[in-house]
């Protein structure tokens, strides 16, 4: 039976199943998992089955989730459904889709419910809420994490393959860890947030649940790009998955800065994963994980919990009792922070965020357990804020310092608990973190979510670009983990391959400060086959990568080993005068090793 989304598109493109079986499939997996906690509103079967028939007489073309069944978590609005953020009082019924949903709509997925959160999307364990408590697949005395716990454990279950949660603090991560699932949290404004309740409005993203990261990849290339409907929604670079790249430089803290609250189990699970990224040709960098720390201390400590506030003021003064009592405590406290506080906290943010910048120039992503440890519902009712905080140990910080998250499973632990791992980048480079999570979640070999069913082998990624992009082969400093790569991968490039140029040119080192390399077509025969990269990039970013390319360097087309050309980097041959003859190391990696 097809359970991942290119499973499924697979299946109703050559007419093994329809959008109308893969529907009602979900409706009755729903109804044997029979958990009343789960969904807060299930949409009517009859609808959904009649809206998939609509689809099959349309046809697939065009719609990259072509009758794929999604849940939504109930802070996001689904024309016709109920919103409630998990508080009866709050409850209204929208017109319209949030642009997100409009999105996935468009692209063919179809909706049948929305699901149960932390109330009002406060919280990482997924408890608070007057709909009950999710089921965690796993162990029922587990948390199912939060706040998007509804859509995590729909994903698990296998009741849907795809959901929406949302994450300000963790909240598409956490829940993720727990489930043994992936959950992709995209740069700040790439998901479009109107007709999302917002929690800390400036903060806020959608984020995307699935069994596989290329399925939540697929999800965020369908819903990703600006919406004049929300002023925080951002034009960037997105791009698609490309090859693994060659030594990527993956930073973990420091020992003393790793933090598990005791729990061995959650820190040899680390480990293993350190060992995984390793063992995929990674290079394992130690960083000093303080700052982030820091960062993290000002999201409920610092003046964003007003943020909070904001949403549930009017709530608060006419209808306290409907509010869930931990919700209510943490949220009254956005009252206080001055203006004065505010711009502090402000001024400090700038500061930690050029820490981040410093950072991530020596590392290429980072590197986090998605949670220290893992408690269970009776835990976390009996200490409801301090484990909740424990939980954002890893999370916090990510939104406020505007990066983009990965988390993927890593392993199931003795006591059955699922343990995960987050990779973390700069916003905009949402494909990479794809690119090495999906890398990372194969080797784990686990199986997807809690099916018991083996992964499917990796999609082989064509080295070819594909329409709308131009492929260009690099050849020195913009290589993958050297010191130039970042101007790529902030224009959206993907890696194609590591692959090298027929046997006609030769290498210089040119003359000058820094060292720089010059690739120079030679005679048929009098040359030799040197190291390249591919990239591919968007027209636009072609354009602006090109422009900046400095004499004596040019853009030429370069022979690549298997007869196919691209664009590159070539050195123009009265430049190579008096320049070291570098052609025996084979490329400007191994030239720079041996300096």
């Amino acid at each position: 039976m097809p359970n991942t989304v290119a499973e499924i598109l697979r299946a109703h493109r050559t007419n093994a199943a329809t959008p109308t079986a893969t529907v009602a499939r979900s409706f009755e997996r729903i109804r044997a998992y029979g958990d009343p906690a789960l969904f807060i509103t299930l949409r009517d079967e009859r609808d959904a089955l009649a809206e998939a028939a609509a689809l099959e007489a349309n046809g697939s073309q065009g719609r990259p989730l072509y009758g794929v069944p999604v849940a939504v978590k109930d802070n996001i609005d689904v024309a016709g459904l109920p919103t409630t953020a998990a508080c009866p009082a709050f409850s209204y019924r929208p017109t319209q889709d949030a642009t997100a949903v409009a999105r996935l709509r468009q692209a063919g997925a179809i909706v049948v419910g929305k699901t149960n959160l932390d109330q009002f999307a406060t919280g990482l364990v997924g408890v608070r809420s007057p709909y009950g408590v999710p089921r965690n697949p796993f162990d029922p005395e587990l948390i199912p994490g939060g706040s998007s716990s509804g859509s995590a454990v729909a994903v698990a279950a296998g009741l849907v393959p795809l959901s929406l949660g949302t994450d300000t603090a963790g909240s598409g991560r956490v829940p993720a860890g727990l489930n043994n699932i992936v959950g992709l949290k995209p740069s700040l404004g790439l998901i479009s947030t109107a007709g999302v309740v917002p929690a800390c409005r400036s903060l806020d993203c959608i984020s995307i649940f699935a069994l596989t990261t290329d399925d939540a990849f697929a999800a965020l290339q369908a819903i990703a790009g600006p919406d004049a409907n929300d002023p925080y929604s951002r034009a960037r670079p997105l791009g698609g998955l490309g090859a693994l790249p060659n030594e990527a430089r993956i930073g973990v803290p420091i020992g003393g800065q790793r933090i598990f609250f005791g729990d061995r189990a959650s820190a040899a699970a680390f480990d293993l994963a350190i060992e995984r990224c390793a063992k995929l040709g990674a290079r394992i960098v130690e960083i000093d994980m303080e700052p982030f720390y820091e960062t993290a201390r000002l999201l409920y400590e610092g003046p964003w919990v007003a943020e909070r506030y904001i949403v549930l003021r009017s709530l608060l003064a006419s209808s306290p009792d409907s509010i869930h009592p931990v919700t209510k405590e943490i949220t009254i406290q956005g009252a206080r922070p001055t203006a004065v506080d505010a711009f502090a906290a402000f001024y400090k943010l700038e500061e930690l965020r050029r820490v981040r910048d410093v950072t991530f120039r020596g590392i290429d992503a980072l590197l986090l357990p998605t949670a220290p440890t893992a408690y269970t519902v009776k835990q976390v009712l009996a200490d409801p804020i301090q484990l909740n905080s424990r939980l954002g140990t890893y999370t916090n910080f990510v939104n406020l310092l505007d990066l983009c998250g990965l988390a993927v499973p890593c392993t199931i632990r003795e006591d059955g608990a699922p343990s995960g791992v987050t990779l973390l980048a700069p916003g905009g480079q949402d494909a990479l973190l794809a690119t090495l999570g999906r890398a990372l979640h194969a080797e784990s070999k686990l199986p997807l979510g809690a099916l018991g069913q083996p992964q499917p082998p990796l999609t082989a990624l064509s080295p070819v670009a594909t329409a709308g992009e131009i492929a260009i082969a690099v050849v020195g400093a913009h290589l993958s983990a050297m010191a130039l790569n970042g101007e790529l991968k902030a224009l959206g490039a993907r890696l194609l391959e590591a692959t090298s140029t027929a046997p006609d040119y030769k290498l210089y080192a040119l003359d000058g400060t820094p060292a720089r390399p010059g690739l120079l077509r030679v005679a048929a025969g009098t040359g030799a086959a040197i190291a390249v990269e591919t990239w591919a990039l968007s027209a636009e970013a072609f354009g602006c990568f090109v422009a900046a390319v400095p004499q004596p360097l040019s853009i030429g087309t370069i022979r690549l080993a298997d007869g196919r050309t691209v664009k590159g980097f070539l050195v123009e041959a009265q430049a190579v005068t008096g320049s070291r003859d570098i052609t025996q190391f084979g490329g400007w990696r191994a030239y720079m090793a041996s300096q």
